[in-house]
């Protein structure tokens, strides 16, 4: 039942039931439980609004009035992201569509996938890392080197994101001050292209409030387009890895993108590659 056509009175215990489900279960993660880095002294225990909706996709303030009650539009795959973000476990997530006056799916959602021939192609770079983005970043599909070499887990949406939110990732990034300008930059000059596309600066705005590294980058206004360089990893693994990535559109799929990285010719990222790949996966 839709929460607008609810009594007042059953409205406001919607309401307050998932301002307290949401901000307990907020409460008992930290930011280490995310793969966030500290940043400081914290009021109350948990992560921030703000973590969390920059962690699922979403925005702050709709995050926020979710959390306070509103009766806002909720959709499946949002509700999933934050479910996901919070670490819900099955009754937790069902308890939460409930909340927010949807039914609970009988079965999981279908992921976002890229079309199977473009899925083929990043899989036929194998063992070199290949994946695709959309116009904001997102990740779209990735083929498993990829998975092994940056260490992108189910909870990685987008690369912008866990670049600046991912500790285990930034610690990898060789010259990461470098390379997240370089980053940045790029991220801006795409956000012009789209000026009519409001999700580039409600992005940029939310991780200017969790991420002070972004704020301060995001500050310099530095604007780059870097469709080819190269990308140098400490990985925990397998040490010191240097690629050259090229960065190719896709026309059918306006906005999105293809990232190929090949082992840089001079070193000896290919075999230490070979090595690293030809471990089993763990589970």
């Amino acid at each position: 039942m839709e929460i607008s056509r609810l009594p007042a009175a059953a409205r406001q215990r919607r309401s307050a039931e998932i301002r307290d489900f949401l901000r307990s279960r907020r409460a008992r993660l930290t930011p280490a439980d995310v793969g966030m880095p500290a940043t400081g002294p914290r009021r109350t225990p948990g992560l921030r609004r703000e973590e969390v909706a920059v962690l699922a996709g979403v925005g702050v303030s709709w995050y926020t009035w979710l959390e306070q009650g509103r009766d806002i539009n909720v959709s499946a795959d949002v509700l999933d992201a934050i479910a996901r973000v919070l670490r819900l476990d099955p009754a937790e997530r069902e308890h939460l569509y409930l909340l927010a006056g949807l039914n609970p799916p009988q079965a999981e959602p279908a992921q976002r996938q890229a079309p199977p021939e473009l899925q083929r192609v990043i899989d036929g770079w194998m063992p070199k890392p290949a994946y695709i983005i959309d116009r904001h970043w997102n990740l779209i599909a990735l083929n498993r080197a990829a998975r092994v070499v940056f260490g992108y887990g189910p909870d990685d949406h987008n690369c912008l994101v866990t670049f600046f939110t991912n500790d285990r990732y930034r610690s990898a990034i060789c010259h990461w001050q470098d390379a997240a300008r370089a980053m940045l930059g790029q991220y801006r000059a795409d956000a012009a292209r789209y000026a009519d596309d409001p999700e580039f600066d409600r992005l940029a705005t939310d991780m200017c409030a969790v991420s002070p590294a972004f704020a301060a980058i995001w500050a310099e206004h530095h604007v780059g387009s870097n469709t080819r360089g190269t990308k140098v990893l400490d990985h925990p693994e397998a040490g010191e890895l240097v690629f050259e990535y090229t960065m190719l559109p896709l026309p059918d799929l306006p906005g999105h993108r293809l990232l190929l990285h090949s082992p840089h010719p001079d070193g000896d990222t290919a075999p230490r590659l070979a090595d690293l790949l030809a471990e089993p996966v763990a589970s």
